[in-house]
């Protein structure tokens, strides 16, 4: 993703003014067609949305549902307070396959969960302690930071949660890793919304998430891959602990 603002509209893609009654429709099309062509490229920031409206001749009103549009088909993301990027349009197809699969059958779905990041998330710390750069080390501190002063906070300590994996993703340097992390971001958010209230969860989650962390402060991958794998069982006892008590309360009902 580019550091600096972009104007990648003005330079490039040409647009017409479009007259019909469904006008996010006509621009949906039109920046779809710049992606296509290489025009708009996965980091380039789109114009903000009062630009955009006078590019396109219509209202913010039309722009604002053209982007949500975007965002539903996964080829923008926006980011509150920094602007709206293009995408590689990957994350958003398995995310939909995912959830899919994972709601048709929950139980089971949690656990097959637990066991891809067991797969995936050991080697995305190793990836990342070498190669991390100053900025997303500070992103971790700071979530780990936010958990510590959220114990009994769930929607901000699952934030700040994610927010540490996905920096991990993000420093292990591989765009497929980060959009095949992404994807899952809602199934994470979920899986860790329910466990929160497991007694002790979050305070077992924070010392693992501290040695996660000081392993990739001291550029470690090996101790960084045993850290990880050591939280991810942990979530998976969890997880199993939640899902045997949900199953009582239901036998109980």
């Amino acid at each position: 993703m580019t550091n600096e603002p972009l104007d990648p509209l003005a330079a490039k893609p040409v647009y017409r003014i479009v007259k019909t009654s469904r006008l996010y429709e006509q621009i949906v099309q039109q920046v779809e067609d710049s992606i296509l062509k290489g025009q708009l490229k996965p980091g380039d920031q789109l114009p903000a949305e009062r630009d955009l409206a006078q590019r396109f001749g219509v209202s913010r009103t039309a722009v604002r549902e053209a982007v949500k549009t975007l965002r539903e088909k996964g080829l923008v993301e926006a980011y509150s307070g920094r602007g709206t990027f293009v995408t590689n349009g990957t994350s958003q197809a398995i995310r939909q396959s995912l959830d899919l699969m994972i709601r048709v059958n929950q139980q089971e779905g949690s656990a097959n969960l637990a066991e891809l990041r067991l797969v995936l998330e050991p080697e995305i710390a190793g990836l990342a302690a070498p190669r991390i750069e100053e900025q997303l080390l500070s992103t971790m501190r700071e979530a780990v930071a936010l958990m510590d002063r959220n114990l009994h906070d769930p929607d901000a300590y699952v934030e700040a949660d994610l927010d540490f994996h996905l920096a991990l993703a993000e420093a292990a340097g591989n765009p497929l890793i980060l959009s095949l992390l992404d994807s899952i971001v809602g199934l994470l958010r979920e899986q860790r919304s329910r466990i929160f209230n497991v007694d002790g969860g979050p305070e077992r989650g924070q010392y693992h998430h501290k040695r996660i962390l000081a392993a990739i402060e001291q550029r470690d991958p090996e101790a960084a891959r045993e850290a990880m794998r050591a939280h991810l069982r942990q979530v998976l006892a969890d997880s199993s602990s939640r899902v045997k008590s949900d199953s009582r309360l239901k036998m109980n009902s």
